[in-house]
C-alpha cells in the first residue's frame, strides 16, 4: 500500500504559517532543521524529546490564523503585525524601545499610534490571542497525529524563560524542554537570516536568561556551527526530511484527505467570513466530480485539491478579505497573489505537489482573464474546471462582509450566467448545480437556437452534408434543410464557414 510521510504534510503546514506570519518562505523548515540538530548533535537528548522538538518546531505557528480577524480589527495588517511580533523583546527595555520606534511601519503615519496601542493592549489582548492560538494548536495538532508531548509543548511557544511571556506567564523549567530548544533555534534562525552566524551568536547571548534558557543558550553558543549546520543545505525541505528522527511517521495514502482537512481549517480561520468555506468547496467539487463520472481516485484527488485550494489566502491581510466595501487596485493585486502562494506551497512538498496545478487554478477562466496565470482554463483538466465552479458557487451561497448569502437557486442562476459568458466551464457548472441538489440546468442557447438546431449547426460546421447529418440524427434530408434555414436566419450567417465561426464564438463545439 502506498504510504506518505506525515512530515511532508507538516512541512506544507509550516510553509503556510510562514506566509501567514509574514516570515521568509521556509523559515519554519529552517527552524525545524536547526532545532532538531541542536537537540540531537549538541544536547544529545533522548529519541522521544528529539521527535517532540521536530514536531513542535515544524508547527510552532500552527495557531497563527486563529486570532487574525481580531488582530486586523486593531492593527490593520495582521500579517505585518505577526512578522513584527516575532522579533519583539519586551524583556530588554532598550531594545524594546528601539523596536517600538519602527513598529507599525506598515501603516505609514499611523505607525506611532499602533505602537502605543500595542503597549496598551498587549497585557490583555496578547494573552487572549495566545490562548486562542494554543487552543487551536491543541485541536489541530491532535488531528495531525502529533505526540501528546508535542501538543502540550505548543502551549509554550510564546512563553519566556523569565516568566514574562504569554499566555500563562510560566517560567524556567515550567516550560517544556522541547519548547525551550525551539525558542533558541527560532531566534538563531531569525538573526542568521539578517547577519549570518555572528548575528545568531549575538542574539542568543543577548536573550540568554531573559527570553531564553541560559543553559541552552550557552550550549548553543559553544557549538553554534554544529547547530546551524543544516542551514548549509540549500534545500530546506530536504534538510528537514533528512533530519527527521527515525522511524519516519507514515500513513496510508488514503489518509491524505484527512490531513488536507486540517490544512483547510488553518486557512478558514483567517477570516470570520471564510469559516467552513474550504470544506464546503471540497464537498461540492467531489460530489460534482462523481456526477461527472470521474473515477474514485480522481474524485479523491479533486477533494484534496479543493481542501487546500485557498492555502495562499493566509498571506493576505485579513482586513482585505473582510472589507465591507470595494477594494482598491493595490488590494486587488494582493488578492490575485493568493493562488500563486497556493501553488508555491503545494509544489514544494512531494506528497502534495500533484495537487498544485488543480488547486491553484480555481480563479482561471475559460476564455482567459483569470489569475494568477491568466491562461484559458478550457485547456485545464476537467477537475480543475469543476473546482473553479464549486468555489464560485460555494462563495455565492455564503455570507460575506459586503453582502448577504445568495439563495441556492439564485447562486445557480449566477453560475449559469458565468458559464454562458465564457467565465466558467458549462459542463462543470451543470455538475456543481446538480451536486447542490438542483436539477441539471438547461443551456441558454444563443440567438434563440433550439437544442436540435445546435446539433445540426455543429455537424454542419464540421462539414457533414445534409444526408450525413440526417443519418447521424435520424431525421430526413428535408428536415435538415429546414433546420439549416432557421439557423442561417437566426445567426445571420449564410455559409458553412460562417456557422462554424458562430459555433466557436459561442463555444457550442466541444
Amino acid at each position: 500500500m502506498q504510504k506518505i510521510r506525515v512530515a511532508e504534510v507538516l512541512a506544507a503546514l509550516s510553509l503556510t504559517t510562514d506566509v501567514a506570519a509574514g516570515m521568509s518562505f521556509e523559515k519554519g523548515l529552517r527552524v525545524c532543521a536547526v532545532a532538531t540538530a541542536f537537540a540531537d548533535s549538541v544536547l544529545g537528548v533522548d529519541s522521544m524529546t528529539r521527535r517532540v522538538v521536530f514536531e513542535v518546531a515544524l508547527l510552532r505557528s500552527v495557531g497563527c490564523t486563529s486570532f487574525a480577524p481580531e488582530l486586523a480589527d486593531v492593527f490593520g495588517d495582521d500579517v505585518a503585525f505577526q512578522a513584527a511580533l516575532k522579533r519583539l523583546d519586551h524583556g530588554d527595555e532598550a531594545v524594546f524601545a528601539s523596536q517600538l520606534r519602527t513598529f507599525g511601519d506598515w501603516a505609514g503615519a499611523e505607525g506611532p499610534r499602533l505602537a502605543r496601542t500595542f503597549v496598551d493592549v498587549f497585557p490583555t489582548m496578547g494573552v487572549e490571542a495566545m490562548r486562542s492560538g494554543c487552543e487551536t494548536s491543541r485541536a489541530l495538532g491532535t488531528g495531525l497525529g502529533l505526540l501528546p508531548d508535542s501538543v502540550a509543548a505548543l502551549d509554550d511557544v510564546y512563553e519566556r524563560w523569565d516568566g514574562r511571556g504569554i499566555p500563562e506567564g510560566r517560567r524556567g523549567t515550567q516550560l517544556s524542554q522541547a519548547a525551550r530548544i525551539v525558542h533558541v533555534a527560532e531566534q538563531a534562525v531569525l538573526a542568521h537570516d539578517l547577519g549570518g552566524e555572528p548575528a545568531a551568536v549575538f542574539e542568543i547571548r543577548r536573550r540568554s536568561g531573559g527570553h531564553l534558557d541560559p543553559d541552552l543558550a550557552r550550549a548553543f553558543v559553544a557549538d553554534t556551527s554544529l547547530a546551524l549546520k543544516p542551514l548549509e543545505q540549500p534545500n530546506a525541505l530536504a534538510a528537514v526530511l533528512d533530519i527527521e528522527p527515525m522511524p519516519h511517521v507514515t500513513v496510508p495514502f488514503g489518509s491524505l484527505p484527512q490531513l488536507c482537512a486540517v490544512l483547510a481549517q488553518v486557512v478558514d480561520l483567517k477570516s470570520r467570513w471564510l469559516l467552513g468555506h474550504s470544506e464546503h468547496v471540497a464537498t461540492l467539487a467531489a460530489d460534482a466530480g462523481a456526477i461527472a463520472d470521474l473515477d474514485r481516485a480522481a474524485v479523491s484527488e479533486l477533494r484534496c485539491a479543493a481542501l487546500v485550494h485557498d492555502l495562499g489566502r493566509v498571506g493576505i491581510a485579513t482586513n482585505i478579505w473582510d472589507r465591507p466595501g470595494p477594494l482598491g487596485i493595490a488590494e486587488v493585486e494582493k488578492v490575485r497573489m493568493h493562488t500563486y502562494w497556493t501553488h508555491r506551497i503545494l509544489e514544494r512538498v512531494p506528497a502534495l505537489a500533484g495537487l498544485a496545478p488543480t488547486a491553484s487554478a480555481h480563479h482561471e477562466r475559460v476564455e482567459g482573464g483569470g489569475y494568477h496565470r491568466g491562461d484559458p482554463s478550457r485547456h485545464l483538466p476537467f477537475a480543475a474546471r469543476i473546482l473553479a465552479a464549486a468555489d464560485v458557487f460555494a462563495a455565492l451561497t455564503e455570507p460575506r462582509a459586503h453582502r448577504e448569502a445568495h439563495t441556492v437557486p439564485a447562486a445557480a442562476d449566477l453560475l449559469v450566467q458565468q458559464a454562458e459568458t465564457g467565465g466558467l466551464d458549462r459542463e462543470a457548472c451543470a455538475a456543481v448545480i446538480e451536486a447542490a441538489g438542483l436539477p441539471k440546468p438547461r443551456r441558454v442557447l444563443p440567438s434563440g437556437l433550439t437544442e436540435r438546431e445546435v446539433e445540426v449547426l455543429c455537424l454542419a460546421a464540421r462539414g457533414l452534408s445534409n444526408r450525413q447529418i440526417g443519418e447521424r440524427l435520424s431525421i430526413s434530408n428535408r428536415t435538415v434543410g429546414h433546420h439549416l434555414a432557421h439557423i442561417y436566419d437566426k445567426t445571420g450567417r449564410r455559409s458553412r464557414a460562417g456557422v462554424a465561426v458562430f459555433a466557436m464564438e459561442h463555444r457550442l463545439l466541444p
